[in-house]
């Protein structure tokens, strides 16, 4: 019988802002769509780990993350 003893995730998520928005407003909503999707996984209590987290001249932020698969246990992925 197969079982999973430890699963884990890693992605790079890439938030960009919305077309035809002012460089202010737009940076703005971007890092609040991050802080969304931060709240989310703590709401959801995934376990992960920000590996990177890069905010580029127009606005756009890069997040590299590793995080839990499903329910399934992290093991020694996260430390």
């Amino acid at each position: 019988m197969k079982r999973v003893k430890a699963a884990c995730l890693q992605q790079i998520l890439q938030f960009s802002p919305k077309e035809g928005t002012s460089p202010q407003y737009a940076a703005q909503a971007v890092q609040e769509e991050v802080d969304q999707y931060k709240a989310r996984l703590d709401k959801l209590r995934t376990q992960y780990r920000i590996l990177r987290e890069e905010v580029q001249t127009d606005g756009t932020v890069i997040l590299e993350i590793k995080k839990q698969y499903n329910t399934s246990p992290v093991g020694e992925f996260l430390n």
